[in-house]
């Protein structure tokens, strides 16, 4: 049974560790933390710490370092989280709420996570099977040319360039928008790729080519939201922290763009609150075995959630990382929130 006073110099061993990157000795703990008792007794600590292998010695050092067991325990007897500053919180809500759409929004909110945390921030992308189409806007380019634009429930714009095969006057485009928005109007994103394929059918046999070539265009762009995909940022964080990893980091770099290991792992994860989860160390399996996962949900609608991280080292600030997860979650869920009762 660990005592309190245990933990309290394992919580200074992992603090001062991610700060130094060097072993904690026990005089050092005695000199700096204030404990109010010697040396030698936090010594008589720091043995118990490690028989339960919440710490190890790395080598002939007569510092300790935390183990993945002991980074769980620190993590666990965090009592709270401490919120962001006030200054920080402006920053959040200033940075994303100049986003131009959802793609824009999410590139700007792992661009900013990997800065709060110098960590490598990671964003599954919003469930889109709920989304619906909203509009499907057709915008003449010339003569031979018009752009698609699918304006989708769940806040995503996506723009095609379409060659016509002949020129077309307002007139026709101006048909072809209702008719096909009047086919595509409220059909979910899942449901469309076989909206789009009857969709060449319901038209005059002249129109076809083109109707098919919109529909096409369509698809491609239904396709970008796909789910089961990630967006990421801050990957030269990781090779800055090179030295924490035993062997290499480049299988850790390549699992996160290969992205299947870290989706799994977001599937497997149980979003009962919103509160942030970790994952440390031998928790995670493959080239992840070495690295730390914190992560949050986030909902980009009523009851679609996803999720939102970052990938570090296991000598990494928990604390503050984790303070900047939720905070950036949470603008994240409100930011849009706000969009979809902007739509309603």
């Amino acid at each position: 049974m660990v005592s309190e006073r245990a933990l309290e110099v394992l919580k200074v061993i992992v603090q001062d560790y991610v700060d130094s990157k060097e072993p904690v000795a026990s005089k050092t703990i005695a000199d700096r933390h204030g404990f109010g008792v010697s040396a030698a007794t936090i010594r008589n600590d720091m043995a118990l710490l490690e028989e339960e292998e919440l710490i190890t010695a790395p080598h002939t050092s007569a510092g300790r370092v935390p183990t993945d067991k002991g980074y769980r325990v620190f993590v666990d007897q965090l009592a709270k989280i401490k919120p962001l500053s006030s200054s920080q919180r402006t920053g959040i809500e200033s940075f994303l709420s100049d986003s131009a759409d959802l793609d824009d929004t999410l590139g700007r909110t792992v661009r900013l996570l990997s800065q709060l945390t110098n960590q490598v921030a990671i964003l599954q992308y919003p469930v889109v099977s709920e989304a619906t189409v909203r509009h499907v806007e057709l915008l003449p380019l010339g003569a031979h040319k018009l752009m698609t634009v699918l304006i989708t429930t769940g806040g995503s714009v996506d723009q095609n360039i379409v060659e016509c095969p002949r020129e077309l006057d307002e007139g026709v485009v101006a048909e072809l928008r209702a008719h096909i928005n009047s086919k595509l109007v409220g059909v979910s994103l899942a449901d469309m790729p076989g909206k789009l394929v009857a969709l060449a059918d319901s038209v005059s046999e002249q129109r076809r080519p083109l109707v098919q070539a919109l529909a096409d265009a369509l698809a491609h762009a239904v396709e970008g939201h796909r789910t089961d995909r990630l967006v990421i940022a801050g990957a030269a964080n990781l090779v800055r922290t090179e030295h924490d990893f035993t062997s290499s980091v480049y299988p850790l770099l390549e699992a996160i763009e290969a992205q299947v290991t870290l989706l799994k792992l977001f599937t497997e994860m149980q979003w009962e609150t919103t509160e942030v989860q970790a994952r440390i160390g031998r928790e995670n399996q493959g080239p992840l075995s070495e690295a730390a996962i914190l992560a949050s949900a986030y909902q980009s609608g009523s009851e679609r959630t996803s999720t939102v991280g970052v990938v570090g080292p296991t000598r990494m600030d928990y604390s503050n990382n984790m303070t900047a997860v939720r905070a950036v979650a949470r603008y994240l869920s409100k930011l849009l929130g706000d969009d979809e009762k902007e739509r309603a």
